[in-house]
């Protein structure tokens, strides 16, 4: 079997004093596993063979053989190791941004020699930017039975006095740094939505280039909170999408199913008759705003953008707040570190600069938009609200209404619920699933680990099959869970899981009753490769 193809490492090295230029440094991509201590944060990320390095590694063979008839323990095999100043698990804006900031501020000081490494799930900057930025696994060439292949390649470790995780909405290392070191512990939990959209290629008599349509209502229920989008740019391009939030109650709703039905509306499909769908995309996205921002430092890192939740979600802008947050912790991180000692770095600065930024003010104005629709008119009254808030009261009031139950506890039994009969497809504006998934160019290799961990299928089919009657197989947009017929089962299907089709978007591991679906990152850096979404 072929070895993998090795990714070029790129790098983050500003060389100019008055306009920093990149010249070639260090971007990994893709990357690997977390290992999360106390007092220190040590980053693993893939090796990359006949890669140039800049500084000489630590290495060392495999400690022994395996005979012919003994199983082979990937643990036998050390790590190649390397030390930088600062480790950043993300290159979305956030990542990136925090990585110009450190080297634009090293430059300035004539420290050549400071050293910003990038981590990044996917093969490439950007091809994962809708469903956010991580890493993947720590070792390459792992077999769907968790034992190594011939193409087996033992991961790399990283190691920083100061590692920032830009990893984007619900990224599975930020997940175990929250639950760590107890982030939480002065804030709400955090809300989501999940976004589903397609890129259009329509006729030119059709298209008016700029314009942009927001839309709230339908096709969703009162009292679920979402809306649409579609924007016209480029040459004949549009975008249409729509966010529903999850925390939804009725288990027979389908966010890809919605969306259909909203291009069906005369607004939507007016526009995309006799047109052609390019593109199909999904991500989940963090709402919940000023009530859920965790504590962002810690004993060597910090939380950079949608990692802590900085998204105006009246506004749907969060990009800026993102750049900004970067910013702000790598210029603590640079005071931090210039302090000779070799202890653990804390950036107490981080969080002071964060309270007096623009991102607190803009955030805490808005803070009781999205709550504010948990009332008995639904969307009625989290309208009134909302537009006192933003025309009359612009934050200044004395309450802070509160988020109500995780998105994963919202949900209620299917049998309080008429179910929800969705209509076929027509193949022209509405699609399957598969032809969707087929659009965002997903690829995982067969023989792998299944990303996707469920510790035990019976007993997840046990628990959340009789209540919530394949919740899973809904709330995914990419076909991913499946409850197959299956007469030798007792419930009569058999759980089923196509981490094959998997785009991403970590619905799952957010909305999943249970939490018995841990989504993390497939080795290799393989997923969607998105295209104009």
């Amino acid at each position: 079997m072929p070895a993998p193809t090795p990714v070029s490492r790129c790098a983050l090295r500003t060389t100019a004093r008055t306009i920093p230029r990149c010249r070639p440094a260090r971007f990994l991509g893709p990357v690997a596993a977390t290992r999360i201590a106390k007092g220190a944060l040590r980053v693993a990320a893939t090796g990359m063979p006949n890669a140039a390095a800049v500084r000489s590694f630590s290495t060392a063979m495999r400690l022994r053989m395996a005979a012919e008839e003994e199983s082979f323990d990937p643990a036998t095999i050390e790590r190649e190791s390397d030390e930088v100043d600062v480790c950043i698990i993300g290159a979305g804006p956030a990542g990136l941004s925090a990585a110009i900031r450190l080297k634009q501020l090293a430059n300035e000081a004539g420290n050549e020699d400071f050293r910003v490494l990038v981590l990044e799930k996917a093969g490439e900057v950007g091809a994962h930017i809708l469903s956010g930025a991580g890493v993947a696994t720590n070792d390459l060439g792992i077999g769907r039975d968790g034992k190594p292949k011939d193409s087996f390649e033992r991961g790399m470790e990283f190691h920083a006095r100061v590692t920032m995780f830009g990893e984007g909405c619900h990224g599975s290392l930020t997940k175990k740094v929250v639950s760590e070191f107890d982030l939480r512990r002065d804030s709400q939990h955090q809300t989501y939505g999940l976004g589903v959209k397609e890129v259009w290629e329509v006729d030119p008599a059709k298209f008016e280039k700029g314009l942009v349509v927001h839309s709230m209502g339908y096709p969703l229920p009162k009292e679920v909170y979402g809306g649409s989008f579609m924007y016209h740019f480029g040459e004949n391009l549009v975008t249409v999408g729509l966010v529903v939030s999850l925390d939804y109650e009725n288990p027979w709703l389908s966010p890809y199913q919605e969306f259909q039905k909203l291009k069906l509306h005369p607004l939507f499909k007016n526009v995309l008759e006799g047109g052609k769908c390019i593109s199909y995309g999904a991500r989940a996205l963090v709402e919940g705003g000023f009530q859920s921002i965790p504590k962002v430092a810690f004993p060597g890192g910090a939380l950079i953008g949608d990692s802590a939740g900085f998204v105006n979600v009246p506004k749907v802008k969060g990009t800026h707040n993102a750049m900004k947050s970067g910013m702000l912790a790598a210029e603590a991180a640079w005071d931090a570190l210039r302090e000779p000692s070799e202890g653990t770095v804390f950036l107490y600065d981080y969080e002071d600069a964060l309270r007096k930024s623009s991102i607190w003010k803009e955030l805490k104005e808005v803070r009781n938009m999205r709550p504010s629709w948990h009332n008995p008119l639904g969307v009625y009254g989290g309208v009134a609200y909302s537009g006192l808030e933003a025309y009359v009261f612009k934050g200044r009031v004395p309450w802070t209404f509160k988020h109500g139950k995780p998105d994963y506890a919202a949900t209620k039994p299917a049998d309080r619920f008429p179910k929800i009969e969705y209509d076929k497809p027509d193949g022209k504006i509405t699609f399957d699933i598969l032809t969707s998934v087929s659009r965002t160019g997903t690829n995982h290799e067969e023989d792998q680990p299944v990303h996707l961990q469920v510790k035990d299928w019976d007993a997840h089919t046990d628990k959340a099959y009789p209540p919530f009657k394949g919740l899973e197989n809904r709330f995914c947009p990419a076909g991913v869970y499946e409850y197959v017929e299956d007469e030798s089962k007792p419930h009569g299907v058999r759980f089923q899981i196509n981490a094959q089709n998997c785009i991403h978007c970590k619905t799952c591991d957010i909305k999943a009753p249970q939490q018995d679906i841990n989504w993390q990152v497939p080795q290799g850096g393989e997923g969607p490769k998105y295209y104009m979404t």
